[in-house]
């Protein structure tokens, strides 16, 4: 998944913002207003030292006293509001972008997914969206906060004497140099960990979804290593950021003690020679005292900010996935012919495809599957099957050759809306109620529908439950057996009424007995479609119309299975040996 640049991040992230204009100039009007507030106290508290040292009477210091209180409660309470309001506001755009960086993550093609990794993007819709939220929830309003801080308080020391914010400014030099100096190390950094930690989710997300395979193949070592491994890796810039922090807010403290020092030897040369008095220098020297915490947070929330600006070009590298690339459609002619359920000519020709450079996992595949056609594709592990499968199904596309149907190019990536459906041994049953699960394919499916599917998959336990199709499954409710999810998944094939159906091995889970009730409910759920079915058991080839074996990529041998058998060739060696493991199975 491609990163978006500091300088495209910063400037989308406005583009969001600057949807809300009204919004946005009522947080900063309040800002100001909390900011002037709060310079009614250093200024008071100059008049009251003045007061004492000419003499003034006791109630001028009370009424200045009374006058800082009052200050100091409108300023805090305008300054919650706005903190709110401002948080409310970037944790509205911040939602937006959450969803359209998931939505876009949705919509991309599955190999692209697969080549980017599980765990990249799940860390950023997760821990990247996680740290934006943290920044989004404090950090930026107290950035925004500070930042009107600083300047009417520079203001402020300007207008009581410009020799004190010259005095003020001997500072900035330094923070200028501590700053930049983080800035150009630190973004880096946090890029590199969370990529690292991306890394890190998708050997934890592989693990745990793969955990009675791994456990069951003694595999545990193995995989704990590379958890270890991808952690110890994310470590290593942790801690690289955190001597960096430590560097910098050494020097910010560094900076402060000379800027107050300068400010204090300011007041005391004008108050000895230029006639500024005690009452003046001393509101000079608390207006600098109070640009402490602001200055301390801009600066120091730049570690936060960075740490947010980096999960914020890996959401905005998501969205510009999108931007970039044009939503695949399928043709009018396929979306209307989808819509009338029409079963359709599936046609592969020439077909090669490539994981690898040099590495072909399909080579100049050629192959027709006829409207109402079984079509079973066999082989062993790593003869281009699944990859086959996959090409046909829109989540590959041909380095050479064409997919057809009826005649026209099937778009990889928009093959499921020209009617052509997948459905693999990985199937999935979604928390929500067994109707929620088969609406997935048919979103406005009725009850009547839903009930039939279900009869003609022979999926009749579902009307024993407590609430029929309304009942609730998932890891909350009803968990379902293998079988059970398998049979919801032909269901949805049945409402879905494809044009052609892709079977990648999606019987392959179950036992034997289960497996020939599944192969019953899948010829039940392909109907008229024609079928593409890759046999994980060569009992799904016996009923196929015609079998095709593939070897390294290759179409070796084509025609029914009796056929196939007596020509002696290599669907018979696939027999024999697939016998006799059946045999000693049982």
């Amino acid at each position: 998944m491609p990163i978006a640049g500091a300088r495209e991040t910063r400037r989308e992230a406005w583009r969001r913002l600057v949807r809300r204009p009204y919004a946005l100039a009522g947080v900063a009007l309040l800002f100001v207003v909390a900011s002037v507030c709060g310079l009614a106290a250093p200024a008071l508290l100059g008049q009251i030292v003045a007061a004492v040292t000419e003499g003034k009477s006791t109630s001028f210091v009370v009424g200045a006293a009374v006058g800082i209180v009052v200050a100091g409660v409108v300023a805090a309470l305008l300054g919650r509001f706005a903190h709110a309001l401002l948080a409310r506001l970037f944790q509205s755009a911040l939602a937006d972008l959450r969803e359209e960086a998931f939505g876009t993550a949705l919509g991309l093609p599955q190999a692209r997914l697969e080549k980017a990794g599980a765990g990249d993007v799940v860390s950023r819709v997760s821990g990247d969206v996680e740290a934006v939220g943290e920044a989004v929830g404090g950090v930026l309003p107290a950035l925004t906060s500070a930042a009107f801080t600083i300047v009417v308080t520079a203001a402020g020391l300007a207008v009581l004497d410009p020799r004190f914010a010259l005095g003020a400014l001997v500072a900035v030099p330094l923070q200028v140099w501590v700053t930049r100096w983080f800035l150009a190390r630190s973004g880096p950094v946090y890029r590199r960990l969370r990529v690292a930690e991306g890394h890190r989710t998708g050997e934890l997300v592989e693990v745990f979804s793969s955990e009675d395979t791994i456990v069951g193949t003694g595999r545990s070592a193995r995989h704990s290593r590379r958890v270890a491994d991808a952690s110890e890796a994310a470590i290593i810039p942790g801690l690289e950021a955190t001597r960096l922090r430590a560097g910098f807010y050494n020097g910010l403290n560094a900076a402060e003690f000379v800027g107050l020092a300068s400010v204090l030897a300011v007041g005391a040369w004008l108050t000895s020679s230029a006639g500024v008095s005690v009452g003046a220098a001393t509101t000079a020297a608390l207006l600098y005292f109070r640009l402490f915490d602001p200055i301390g947070i801009v600066l120091a929330e730049l570690d936060a900010l960075q740490r947010a600006m980096a999960g914020l070009s890996r959401l905005f590298g998501v969205v510009g996935v999108r931007e970039l690339t044009a939503v695949p459609r399928a043709t009018r002619r396929q979306r209307e012919a989808r819509r009338a359920g029409a079963p359709a000519r599936l046609t592969i020709e020439e077909v090669t495809f490539s994981y690898q450079p040099d590495r072909p996992a399909v080579r100049g595949v050629s192959l027709t599957v006829e409207p109402g056609e079984r079509v079973a594709v066999v082989g062993a592990s790593g003869s281009g099957k699944s990859s086959l499968a996959g090409l046909v199904a829109g989540i590959h596309r041909p380095g050479s050759g064409r997919v057809l149907l009826d005649g026209d190019p099937v778009v990889p990536g928009a093959a499921a809306e020209a009617g052509v459906l997948l459905v693999t041994q990985e199937v999935r049953a979604f928390s929500g109620t067994v109707a929620d699960n088969l609406r997935l394919a048919a979103p406005d499916a009725a009850p009547d529908a839903i009930a039939a599917a279900l009869r003609a998959v022979g999926a009749e336990w579902v009307f024993a439950l407590p609430d029929g199709a309304d009942t609730g499954i998932g890891p909350e409710a009803l968990a379902l057996t293998n079988e059970q999810i398998q049979q919801l998944a032909l269901a949805r094939v049945v409402l879905a009424k494809p044009r052609v159906v892709v079977l990648d091995e999606a019987t392959a889970e179950t036992g034997a007995r289960a497996a020939r009730a599944l192969d019953r409910a899948t010829a039940e759920a392909i109907g008229d479609s024609g079928a593409l079915v890759i046999a994980h058991r060569l009992t799904q080839a016996v009923g196929a119309d015609r079998v095709v074996v593939m070897d390294e990529g290759r179409v070796v041998e084509s025609g029914p299975h009796e056929a196939l058998l007596a020509a002696r060739g290599a669907y018979a060696r696939l027999w024999q040996a697939w016998s006799r493991r059946a045999v000693a199975g049982d």
